[in-house]
C-alpha cells in the first residue's frame, strides 16, 4: 500500500485538465507539417484524412472516457489493460503509449530549434555532420538540448505550476490560430485550394497515419487521474470535448493554410502557418512573428503535457513491478515521479543530435505505438463490459459494446496502415529502427525488473515483501 507521503496531490482543476488535454493536441506539428499534409493529399484530401483519424480517435476517446471515470488511477492505459487483459498485456499497452509520449517530447526538442531558425536564420553555426540530407549544426543542437533540460526542470518541480502556465499559453495559441483562420477566410484566395485531392486514397492514407500522433493528448487525462480534483463523471466529458475541439482545430488550420498560400509558395515554405499568416495579414512580418510565437506556445503546451503523461505511465509500470523500482519514486515535496521525468528528459535531449528529419520519423513511429495502445484500451473496454458489467461507471457510454467494437476495428485498421506493404508503411530503416529499438529497450527493462523483484522477494520474509509493495 502507498502511504500518505507517497500519494499524488489532487491539485488539477477542470480548466487545468482541459488545458493539458487540448493544449497537448494542438502542439507544434500543425505549424510546420500542414504544408506536407496538403502536398501529399491535397486540401480536401488532408482534411478528409484528419476527419477519418478524428473519428477513430473519437471512438477510442469514448472508451477512455468511461474507463477513466471508472478507474481514476495514475497510469491510465496500464490500469485499464491490467484489469481487463492481465499483467503482460498491460506492459505491452503501456510501453507502447510511452513511446508515443516520448516521441512527442523528442519531437518538440527538434521543433524548438527549427522555430529559432525561422526567427534567426543566421544562428546556424559549426556544422557537425549530415543526417538524411539535413545538415546538423552545433548551435541548433544546443538550443534543442538546453530547452529540453529546461522543460525537464519545470516538470520536476510539480504539476500545478505546469498546469497554470499551460492554461495561459493554450489560450494564446488558440487566439492566434483563430485570428489566422479568420484572416484566411476574408483575405485568402479560393483558387489556392486546388488541387483538392492528390494521389487519391493513397494520399489520404499517407496523411491519415500521421493523425494519431497529432491527436494524442487526450489520454494524458487518465495518466494524471490521481492529480485531478473534480467529479469523476466530468473527467469523461472533458476528455471527449477536447477531442472534438482538436478535430475542428486541424481541419480549420489545413483550410486556412490552403486559402492563404499558392502551391509554389506552399512547397517552398519551411513553416507554412507563419508564411500563411503573413500573407493574409497584408504581408505583415509582425503577423508572421505572432504565428511563430504561437508555434513556440504550442511546443510548450505539448511538451509539458507529454512529460506529465509519459512520466506517470512510467511511474505506474514501476509501481506494478514491471519496471525498475527507482522509476516508481515520488518526490517527497513536489509529489512528482522525478526519476521517470529525468529519464524522459535524457532520452529527449538526444533527439536534436539526429537532425530535423527526426520530426517525420517520430510522427510515424510514435503514431504506430499510439494506435497499438488505443487498440488495447478499446479491447479492454469491451472485455470489462463483458466481465464486469456491474462495475461502477460514473460516466457510461451509450451503446457501449457497439462503440467498443467500432473503436477496436478502427484502431486495428489504422494499425495495419503502418505495416510493410501498406500504402503508408513505415520507412526502413529510420522509423522501424525507432520502433524496434524501443521494443528491445522494453524487453531489457522488463527482464531487469523481473530479476530485481525476484531477488528482493527471495531475501525478504513474506510479511516484509508485502509491506514493501
Amino acid at each position: 500500500m502507498k502511504n500518505k507521503e507517497e500519494t499524488f496531490s489532487r491539485v488539477l482543476s477542470q480548466k487545468d485538465v482541459m488545458a493539458l488535454s487540448f493544449g497537448a493536441m494542438i502542439g507544434w506539428g500543425w505549424v510546420v507539417l500542414a504544408g506536407e499534409w496538403i502536398h501529399k493529399a491535397g486540401t480536401l484530401g488532408a482534411m478528409t484524412a484528419f476527419l477519418l483519424g478524428g473519428v477513430m480517435v473519437l471512438f477510442v476517446g469514448l472508451t477512455y472516457a468511461e474507463l477513466t471515470a471508472a478507474m481514476p488511477k495514475c497510469g491510465g492505459e496500464h490500469v485499464f489493460s491490467q484489469r481487463a487483459l492481465g499483467k503482460n498485456a498491460s506492459f505491452i499497452c503501456t510501453w507502447a503509449i510511452i513511446l508515443g509520449y516520448i516521441s512527442v517530447v523528442a519531437f518538440e526538442a527538434v521543433a524548438f530549434p527549427t522555430v529559432v531558425e525561422y526567427l534567426f536564420p543566421n544562428y546556424l553555426q559549426v556544422k557537425m555532420y549530415t543526417v538524411a540530407g539535413y545538415d546538423v549544426y552545433l548551435t541548433w543542437v544546443l538550443v534543442g538540448v538546453i530547452s529540453s533540460i529546461a522543460i525537464t526542470v519545470l516538470n520536476y518541480y510539480g504539476v500545478k505550476p505546469v498546469a497554470v502556465m499551460q492554461g495561459a499559453v493554450t489560450i494564446m495559441v488558440a487566439v492566434v490560430g483563430l485570428s489566422f483562420f479568420g484572416g484566411s477566410l476574408v483575405n485568402g484566395n479560393s483558387q489556392y485550394v486546388q488541387p483538392l485531392f492528390i494521389d487519391g486514397m493513397k494520399g489520404i492514407l499517407a496523411v491519415a497515419i500521421m493523425t494519431p500522433f497529432m491527436f494524442v493528448g487526450f489520454d494524458v487525462i487518465p495518466q494524471a487521474a490521481e492529480e485531478i480534483d473534480m467529479p469523476f463523471e466530468k473527467i469523461g466529458k472533458i476528455l471527449i470535448l477536447s477531442v472534438v475541439m482538436a478535430i475542428g482545430w486541424y481541419v480549420m488550420i489545413i483550410l486556412g493554410i490552403s486559402l492563404s498560400l499558392p502551391k509554389q509558395a506552399l512547397e517552398a515554405s519551411t513553416i507554412p502557418a507563419a508564411d500563411g499568416m503573413q500573407a493574409v495579414f497584408f504581408n505583415s512580418s509582425l503577423a508572421s512573428k505572432a504565428m511563430v510565437i504561437a508555434g513556440i506556445g504550442g511546443i510548450i503546451t505539448s511538451w509539458n503535457s507529454f512529460f506529465v503523461g509519459g512520466s506517470r505511465a512510467i511511474y505506474a509500470l514501476a509501481h506494478s513491478k514491471q519496471l525498475p523500482a527507482f522509476l516508481g519514486e515520488l518526490h517527497p515535496k513536489y509529489k512528482t515521479p522525478t526519476n521517470a521525468i529525468l529519464l524522459i528528459g535524457i532520452l529527449s535531449s538526444f533527439a536534436p543530435l539526429l537532425g530535423r528529419r527526426m520530426l517525420v520519423w517520430l510522427v510515424d513511429a510514435g503514431g504506430l505505438t499510439i494506435v497499438v495502445a488505443y487498440f488495447m484500451v478499446a479491447l479492454s473496454f469491451l472485455v470489462l463490459r463483458c466481465k464486469e458489467p456491474n462495475m461502477p461507471r460514473p460516466y457510461k457510454v451509450k451503446n457501449g459494446k457497439a462503440v467498443g467494437f467500432i473503436a477496436v476495428v478502427l484502431s486495428l485498421g489504422m494499425m495495419v496502415l503502418y505495416l510493410p506493404g501498406a500504402p503508408a508503411a513505415l520507412i526502413w530503416p529510420y522509423e522501424w529502427m525507432i520502433v524496434l529499438g524501443w521494443t528491445v529497450l522494453g524487453v531489457i527493462f522488463y527482464v531487469w525488473a523481473k530479476l530485481s523483484y525476484t531477488e528482493v522477494s527471495l531475501k525478504e520474509s513474506p510479511i516484509e515483501a508485502e509491506e514493501s509493495i
